[in-house]
């Protein structure tokens, strides 16, 4: 497999602030496995990790990422006006932007990552569980949904490559 060495400033940033988050790549990697290793038997870290790291390439990505870490790091410095300040706060059911933003990722790579996102958004496997953990006093609205998001576009990006039979497509 090629490997991807050249990152832009904006790569650079948002990479850096999943880090800062707390979310490592290998997390998002393993709920990759928890999605797709029952459909692809051969299946190792590293095709996750592969897939993971090229949906980190796209901008699209990189944008939600950084637009999505703001405003929860703004909510938990409580700098956001009400009502929008309690409703991240408390990551009311019924807001819904925290998802339209992970959908942009989940849609890089076609229809199928719809499904992926919709199963990880309520199992809220690894990491996700870890974001949603009310009690940390750290505010995860829209993290939880963007990680889980860029697993199910990397599930649908390793998905679109098997049914290819190439090991390393890029969309």
């Amino acid at each position: 497999m090629a490997k991807y060495t050249k990152k832009s400033e904006l790569e650079v940033k948002a990479r850096q602030s999943l880090k800062d988050r707390g979310v490592k790549v290998q997390d998002i990697a393993e709920l990759v496995y928890y999605l797709q290793s029952k459909y692809h038997q051969d299946l190792s870290m590293d095709d996750c990790l592969h897939n993971v790291e090229r949906v980190l390439t796209k901008r699209e990505v990189q944008n939600a990422i950084l637009t999505g870490i703001e405003l929860d790091m703004l909510a938990e410095q409580k700098k956001l006006t009400q009502p929008l300040q309690k409703t991240i706060e408390t990551d009311e059911g019924l807001y819904g932007i925290d998802e339209v933003i992970a959908l942009s990722i989940v849609n890089v790579y076609g229809s199928i990552g719809m499904t992926n996102f919709g199963y990880i958004d309520k199992q809220k496997p690894g990491i996700l569980k870890k974001l949603n953990d009310k009690s940390s006093g750290e505010i995860h609205t829209f993290l939880d949904d963007i990680v889980g998001a860029i697993a199910a576009a990397a599930s649908s990006r390793l998905a679109h490559s098997d049914a290819d039979a190439l090991d390393d497509v890029d969309a």
